[in-house]
């Protein structure tokens, strides 16, 4: 499966890791252009090609781990139209400045990005867990229920069962709770955001 990674920093630099580890291709993409990426793409091995946000967006699956304050700069919408989008990104106001919306709970940050990308497949996981950990913590020899939690949010029931794949392959396990706006319980101050959980105890934290 060909994966677009669009934001080369510290989490899509961990999933770029493991996914190529895993025998995916990865496109791996920034806002400064794929020459600035050439040794990030080499150490990753012949699975890793660099290339634009817009070469990204055309991949099978494409993970979107950007700050939130540069959804907006993300390429044409039409392109992401049937794909499945991986939301990585998280609302920090310090960051990201003040967002009305999100400081009134009157929408979630996976939403205003199915809002930018109406055709996507929009699945919110991989924001919960510090790159450190989604690099080196993934322990595909576990029972499912033994390994660590990603949490993971979405409409598109088809979608989550792809994205549930991919967490497998990376040795971690899915726990799906829901549609995307039920993506609150895995945002910044949830109980399960930044929690070293194995899939057991995630279910029961969100249940």
């Amino acid at each position: 499966m060909q994966i677009g990674i669009i934001g080369s920093g510290n989490i899509g630099g961990a999933l770029a890791h493991g996914l190529t580890r895993a025998g995916h291709d990865v496109v791996l993409s920034n806002s400064r252009g794929p020459d600035t990426l050439r040794d990030q793409v080499a150490a990753l091995g012949d699975h890793a090609r660099a290339g634009t946000a817009a070469d990204a967006a055309q991949a099978d699956v494409v993970m979107v781990a950007v700050p939130l304050r540069a959804v907006g700069d993300l390429p044409d919408p039409a392109l992401f139209d049937g794909r499945v989008v991986v939301d990585a990104n998280n609302y920090y106001p310090g960051r990201d400045g003040q967002i009305a919306a999100l400081d009134d709970d009157s929408t979630t940050s996976s939403e205003l990005l199915a809002a930018r990308l109406p055709g996507a497949r929009v699945v919110k996981a991989f924001n919960t867990i510090p790159a450190g950990r989604l690099r080196d913590d993934g322990h595909p020899e576990l029972a499912p229920d033994d390994r660590p939690a990603i949490p993971i949010a979405g409409d598109d029931e088809a979608a989550k069962a792809t994205v549930a794949g991919l967490v497998d392959d990376l040795g971690f396990t899915a726990v799906d709770h829901g549609a995307l706006a039920d993506g609150r319980a895995q945002q910044p101050g949830a109980e399960v955001y930044g929690a070293e959980l194995t899939a057991r105890d995630a279910r029961a934290v969100l249940a």
